[in-house]
């Protein structure tokens, strides 16, 4: 095939369904196994492996020249230089510094508490033509005369802050009065005009906030009943109990747990009981939806790993997700009829598909690397890929890191059964291939040593650091013992 073909058959592939590259990836392998149209099925599983795991880009060159300086990102965290200040973004970060610990940069539908990041600019751009320009005028000049952390700017910021709010209040406030579509299309799209609400009141709400803030602890390992009295008491606040304002107080509490899904026992707590009706019933049940959507957006993140072959952190992000579905299914008594238990049983379903998809293709990969061949099967110079050895032992640990969290996540069958025919598979083809160097082609030998590298470096992962010491040295002998009976003929 030319490379044009190439380049249509990877075209094809990378068309289809995520589900569907992986069933053809399988049978692909399975195929090689039996011996059936190898050539074919290498073809394709090297064209669907760079689609489905695509190489990372290669580094940019050095510019010579001066680069060109792209648009600033609202971001409150990193204020710039002070020189250029209305150009570098200073001023929306300065103002919309209060709604840092609610921003996302997500684009789709966001959860109570949340608030997108790119909305923030179109807000911004609209204060100065019509929100309050009086005011942005004022803080514009503070912050181009004066340092960023000075009383002046400080003023300026607030009076600033509580304008928006009162502008953005006349338009999606509940007194909102005139012609307000026509005043909403001139801020920007739909999702920013979802908006509007939550950064209004989190800009009226500041000095609350900021108590709640100061009176957390740094970091909340475990949320215990006396944890529990101090954080209810410091939300204890008229304008924090508000349905609005009340997920904000919660996302930042939710910041401070060692594990946010431990925020539903406030809940709980405020409720006397774990049933969901009567949780459900008070304002602080829309802890438990902060809770369900945080591990279904996770479960998201999840995927996206998997499906790019990023298994770097996957043993973190398995844990956070077990601990977080253990704990609703067992502090709560969820009705699977429910909302929230529809929720949480579809959002074990995504997660046990995205691993279960992937820890079977496991046994297959190994075994195509694995797989002995006739001495006239194996052309001159031939060698075992170390990028896909490498891969697969990732690949291996990702089963093994999967059988520790495996019940929760419904995979423990899968899980169990894969994980023991690798244990049993690459011990017993690990011994056949140091037989093999004993004897056979000496062309072929090259890639019988590569191929025994790769088992012993399979078995470094399933079976441990002494085994794979053992199997190394046993490799050695066969070769020595093969070499002298060559000198001795």
């Amino acid at each position: 095939m030319g490379q044009t073909a190439h380049e249509r058959l990877r075209e094809y592939l990378g068309q289809l369904p995520p589900n569907a590259q992986s069933l053809l990836m399988r049978e692909f392998e399975r195929a090689i196994e039996r011996g059936q149209d190898v050539a074919v099925a290498t073809l394709v599983l090297e064209q669907l492996r760079k689609v489905v795991r695509p190489a990372p880009p290669a580094a940019p060159p050095t510019p010579v020249a001066e680069p060109v300086r792209p648009q600033p990102a609202i971001e409150v965290s990193r204020p710039p230089a002070r020189e250029d200040r209305r150009q570098s973004g200073d001023g929306p970060r300065r103002l919309f510094r209060p709604l840092e610990p609610f921003l996302t940069d997500s684009s789709g539908p966001l959860r109570p508490g949340q608030i997108r990041r790119a909305s923030l600019l179109a807000v911004w751009q609209w204060l100065g033509r019509e929100g309050a320009p009086e005011r942005y005028a004022e803080f514009e000049a503070a912050l181009s005369t004066a340092g960023d952390g000075s009383r002046e700017v400080e003023m300026a910021a607030r009076k600033l802050q509580l304008a928006t709010a009162e502008a953005l209040m006349k338009l999606v406030g509940p007194n909102a009065t005139g012609d307000r579509q026509r005043a909403l299309a001139r801020i920007g799209a739909p999702s920013v005009i979802e908006d509007l609400l939550p950064i209004a009141l989190v800009l009226q709400n500041r000095e609350a906030l900021d108590g709640l803030n100061g009176r957390l602890p740094g970091i909340i390992r475990v949320l215990g009943d006396s944890q529990i009295a101090s954080v209810t008491d410091a939300i204890n606040v008229p304008s924090l109990q508000t349905p609005l304002m009340l997920p904000f107080a919660l996302a930042l509490v939710m910041q401070r747990l060692a594990a946010p899904w431990q925020i539903i026992r406030l809940a709980t707590k405020i409720a006397a009981s774990d049933d969901e009706i009567r949780v459900a019933a008070t304002p602080f049940g829309v802890a438990v939806t902060i809770a369900l959507n945080d591990l279904a957006n996770l479960a998201t993140v999840l995927r996206a790993d998997i499906r790019r072959g990023h298994f770097a952190n996957l043993g973190d992000t398995l844990k956070t997700l077990h601990d977080g579905v253990r704990g609703l299914r067992t502090e709560l008594d969820l009705r699977s009829e429910s909302n929230w238990g529809k929720q949480l049983t579809a959002i074990r379903a995504d997660i046990s598909n995205a691993l279960q998809s992937e820890i079977d293709s496991v046994p297959g990969r190994a075994r195509r690397i694995l797989r002995q061949r006739a001495d006239k099967d194996i052309p001159a110079g031939a060698g075992v890929d170390t990028s896909e050895v490498e891969e697969v032992a990732a690949l291996i640990e990702f089963v093994a890191v999967c059988r520790n969290y495996a019940s929760e996540l419904a995979i423990n069958e899968v899980t169990l059964r894969t994980y023991s025919d690798l244990q049993q598979y690459v011990e017993k083809a690990t011994e056949a291939l140091v037989q093999s160097l004993r004897s056979g082609d000496a062309r072929a030998r090259a890639y019988r040593q590569s191929q025994v590298s790769a088992a012993i470096r399979f078995c470094h992962v399933l079976f441990g650091n002494d085994y794979a010491q053992l199997m190394s040295r046993a490799a050695e002998n066969a070769l020595n013992g093969e070499r002298k009976s060559s000198r001795a003929g």
